[in-house]
C-alpha cells in the first residue's frame, strides 16, 4: 500500500543499518522521496545506490552535531522544496550497572539519544511551521516505559525522547504538524554492538537471539502512522515480539 506515503519527502536519521535502513527500503518501495542520514557515508551511497534514490539523497550526518542534522534537513528542502517526514531514528543502547561509572557511555547515549532528537526538531520544525504541515517520528523503546538493571541510562534517555515528543505535540497544533512516538522492544539491528561491557553485552545477545523480531516490522510501524488520513495523528505505537515480557 502507498496511500499516503507516495511522493512524501521523508528524512531519516541513522539510515545506514537497523531500523533506519529497513524504514528506507519499505518506504522506497511505497514512493516517498528519501533523503538519509548517518555517520556511515559508504553504506549510505550503497543504500542509495540500491534503492535508485539518487545522488543527492545521503548525507554524511553525526546527529550529535546541530549543523550536521540542519545540512541533512536543508539538502530534502534544496532537492524535493518540502520536508514532509522527519523520521528521528539515531539511537545507542550501551547498557552497564551504573556503579560501573561508564561516563563515557552515558555522554554517548544523551548526546545521541536525546540531543539529536533536539536538533532533528529543530532543524525540521521551521519547514514544517511554514507549509503548515508536517510529521515528526521520534524513536524511543519499551526502556522508555519500563527501567530494568543494567539500563537505567538508556531507559532515561528514551523516557526523555517520549517528554520531548508529547511537549512537541502539544506545541505544534496551530501549525497542523502531526507527532509520532515509536517504542519498539527487541529487534533485530546492531544496537546491542553499542554496549562496551562485555558481560552485559553477553546476556543482551541472547536475549535478542532468544525474542527479537526483523526490523522490517518496525519499518511497517512507521509506514502505518505515516499512511494515516491529514487529519489523523497517532501518537504513539509500543509494540514487541510476542514472546518478550517486558
Amino acid at each position: 500500500m502507498t496511500k499516503g506515503i507516495e511522493g512524501k519527502v521523508i528524512v531519516i536519521t541513522g539510515a545506514s543499518s537497523g531500523l533506519g535502513e529497513a524504514s528506507a527500503r519499505h518506504l522506497a518501495e511505497r514512493g516517498a522521496k528519501l533523503v538519509l542520514g548517518a555517520r556511515r557515508i559508504d553504506r549510505l551511497n550503497a543504500l542509495a545506490r540500491e534503492l535508485s534514490l539518487g545522488d543527492r539523497a545521503v548525507v554524511a550526518t553525526d546527529v550529535t552535531k546541530a549543523e550536521q542534522v540542519q545540512a541533512l534537513v536543508e539538502q530534502a528542502v534544496q532537492s524535493h522544496g518540502r520536508i514532509d517526514v522527519l523520521l528521528n531514528n539515531a539511537g545507542l543502547m550501551p547498557h552497564s550497572p551504573l556503579e560501573r561509572g561508564k561516563i563515557e557511555d552515558w555522554d554517548r547515549m544523551i548526546d545521541v539519544n536525546m540531543r539529536g532528537v533536539l536538533y532533528g526538531i529543530a532543524a525540521a520544525l521551521p519547514h514544517m511551521k511554514e507549509q503548515k504541515a508536517g510529521h515528526i517520528i521520534n524513536v524511543s523503546s519499551v526502556a522508555g516505559h519500563f527501567v530494568r538493571p543494567g539500563s537505567a541510562v538508556y531507559a532515561a534517555t528514551k523516557h526523555a525522547v517520549r517528554v520531548i515528543s508529547e511537549g512537541l505535540r502539544q506545541e505544534v497544533k496551530p501549525y497542523n504538524i502531526r507527532s509520532t512516538i515509536i517504542s519498539p522492544g527487541a529487534i533485530a539491528t546492531e544496537l546491542p554492538a553499542s554496549i562496551t561491557e562485555p558481560d552485559v553485552a553477553e546476556g543482551i545477545r541472547d536475549y535478542y537471539e532468544k525474542y527479537a523480531i526483523p526490523a522490517s516490522s518496525f519499518a511497517e510501524m512507521v509506514a502505518f502512522a505515516i499512511s494515516q488520513p491529514d487529519e489523523v495523528d497517532i501518537n504513539e505505537i509500543l509494540f514487541r515480539p510476542t514472546r518478550q515480557e517486558l
